[in-house]
């Protein structure tokens, strides 16, 4: 990770800015530690996708990500999460990868376990992210696969109502350098509706020069965890510093206008990394509607 600040700093600051404002009437730091992380939002969104067809007008997609379990999140939080995700009755679930933190004996059991009871009538989709390649990205995949996911690594898949196709990619992380858009890409029409799952949320700038994607998910920085009023978050991830949260409308750098401009969203994740705190940045589900 290339922080900002060093780690001693960011909870010298965090907590001490949480404790300054008076969190809620409480300590900050028990707001940061014990409340905020488990305030779970569920994030509302429409957004317009170019090319599609209106046999998709109105699916909707649960975008989740960084569960982190075996750190902070147990198997026991997840599946009570897993509740209130399935409560939105989504079309789809897109997971936007960062499923560890470490790999213990029982997490890849955990991870199938948990993600299990997720439902979806049109699929499950997920890509790996930068932790998952940090303790083993193949027992990690095939946890994530045996929980009924579509592993999308550098690779399509496609949702079919009548003759209408709405093509789902993912590309493998890109910290890792292990992405292959090129590949996910093959065999999709060049008019197609497409939607793109990425773990970092800064490659969006390389994916909009292809004017191939009009949506794509990520996750990756958490939002920063803890964002103070004005200065915003204290501590992103490389690869997660210019996009760090929410809708983004993201342009090509070089060549003609677009009139299609990429569509990114930031998902601030389920879980956490350490330091296990959250501030004015709590949990999301995002529920897309096209």
């Amino acid at each position: 990770m290339t922080e900002k600040m060093t780690r001693r700093r960011f909870l010298k600051v965090a907590l001490g800015g949480t404790l300054g404002l008076g969190a809620v009437g409480i300590g900050g730091s028990a707001y940061a530690t014990r409340i905020e992380p488990y305030a779970l939002e569920i994030v509302h969104l429409t957004v317009p996708l170019p090319g599609l067809d209106p046999a998709f007008d109105g699916l909707t997609i649960a975008h989740i990500s960084d569960i982190h379990l075996g750190a902070w999140m147990t198997q026991a939080q997840m599946e009570s999460l897993i509740e209130r995700i399935n409560s939105l009755g989504a079309d789809v679930v897109a997971a936007t990868g960062d499923f560890v933190s470490r790999l213990w004996a029982q997490t890849p059991g955990e991870i199938t376990a948990s993600l299990r009871g997720l439902t979806a009538r049109e699929g499950l989709y997920a890509v790996l992210g930068n932790h998952d390649h940090w303790t083993d990205p193949d027992t990690v995949g095939a946890a994530v696969t045996a929980a009924g996911f579509a592993l999308l690594n550098n690779a399509h898949s496609v949702i079919r109502r009548g003759g209408a196709a709405l093509y789902v990619l993912g590309v493998d992380d890109v910290w890792e350098r292990k992405h292959n858009l090129g590949h996910a890409l093959d065999g999709v029409p060049e008019d197609a509706a497409t939607i793109l799952l990425a773990h970092e949320p800064d490659f969006a700038d390389h994916v909009a020069q292809t004017r191939r994607i009009g949506l794509q998910l990520s996750g990756h920085s958490h939002g920063g965890q803890v964002r103070l009023p004005v200065k915003g978050a204290l501590i992103l991830p490389r690869l997660g510093q210019k996009y760090d949260m929410g809708l983004y409308t993201v342009s090509p750098a070089e060549g003609p206008a677009d009139n299609t401009p990429l569509r990114l969203y930031v998902n601030r994740g389920l879980g956490m990394t350490a330091p296990y705190v959250r501030f004015n940045c709590p949990p999301e589900v995002t529920l897309i509607t096209l």
